[in-house]
């Protein structure tokens, strides 16, 4: 195993953690990070979304480890210090949504490698959302699952989601999938938005925090996707619109404050799922796990509740 670089001294953990490289089926290295806790009662997969990095779980992962629970978390091709896949780093890409299913099998290669403790169980926020759920249909071996905001559709009107599909349409016809979604920016969104009416958080202790890391290590930063990425992800939540719920228990979570993903479609899958629930929290935001703490603590106590009534 090859060990990677883990910037313990900007995620606000307590525990330190440890990092290493991985390389996919496909030749793209990505980054794992790992929390051990001893005794664990089993693992916990963090699913990051887009944007993010490994270090900005860290403090989810002290709060899962005071549960009994180790956790994995990984930087996805394309963003974090795994391989920017677009010529400009500061472009979000990925050609084929589906290609983070390779990331997803080198994780696990990687769990099993580590022999961490089973049983398995996942939390998937927005963009990992999607990640995990494709990833338990085909039958990621987890006993059950908890969503944050997950991205299974994007929030906008009807008009412009129908300029998005024209766009990215015309995109892949003429070529020009590389360049960025018109309207979103190279710089990444904490260090160009002010707290005040930021989309992410109402905490500006945690907003702050978001912008010190990449201010620190500004190799972690990550702007808007190029057309491609969103392309994918537009036929990606599609497809998974059209799919059944998974046969395993799951909580999901959306906030009152949420403007990013589609709180829609959200209900409808979890209106569905046999062994689902939803909660709403209101006041929050989108990342809930990087909210005020009366906030990350109903997610952690709520999924760690969930994973302790499915352990062995």
């Amino acid at each position: 195993m090859e060990p990677a670089p883990l910037y313990n001294e900007i995620t606000g953990s307590t525990v330190k953690g440890l990092a290493h490289w991985l390389t996919t089926s496909d030749g793209v290295r990505i980054r794992v990070a790992h929390w051990p806790c001893a005794p664990a009662k089993g693992t916990i997969l963090l699913f990051p979304g887009r944007t993010e990095f490994v270090e900005k779980y860290g403090r989810t992962a002290t709060s899962l480890i005071k549960h009994g629970y180790s956790s994995v978390a990984v930087d996805w091709r394309g963003q974090g210090l795994a391989d920017r896949l677009h010529p400009n780093p500061a472009i979000g890409h990925v050609d084929d949504y589906k290609h983070y299913q390779k990331d997803v099998a080198a994780v696990m290669a990687h769990v099993a490698a580590l022999d961490l403790p089973k049983p398995y169980f996942v939390i998937g926020h927005s963009m990992g959302g999607a990640i995990a759920l494709r990833a338990i249909i085909e039958g990621l071996a987890v006993k059950a699952c908890g969503f944050s905001a997950p991205f299974w559709g994007v929030q906008t009107t009807s008009p412009l989601l129908v300029y998005a599909w024209t766009v990215t349409t015309l995109a892949r016809i003429f070529g020009f999938t590389q360049r960025i979604v018109p309207g979103q920016f190279e710089e990444t969104y904490v260090l160009r938005a002010p707290f005040e009416g930021n989309s992410l958080t109402t905490d500006p202790e945690a907003f702050e925090t978001m912008q010190n890391m990449v201010r620190a290590q500004p190799e972690l930063a990550l702007g808007g996707p190029s057309l491609a990425w969103l392309s994918t992800a537009l036929r990606e939540t599609r497809e998974l619109a059209a799919m059944p719920s998974p046969d395993i228990d799951c909580l999901s979570y959306i906030s009152t404050g949420e403007a990013i993903v589609d709180i829609g479609r959200i209900k409808r899958r979890m209106a569905a799922w046999p062994r689902g629930k939803l909660h709403v929290l209101q006041g929050a935001q989108h990342e809930m796990l990087m909210d005020r703490p009366e906030y990350r603590d109903t997610l952690i106590t709520g999924f760690t509740t969930l994973f302790d009534a499915n352990l062995d």
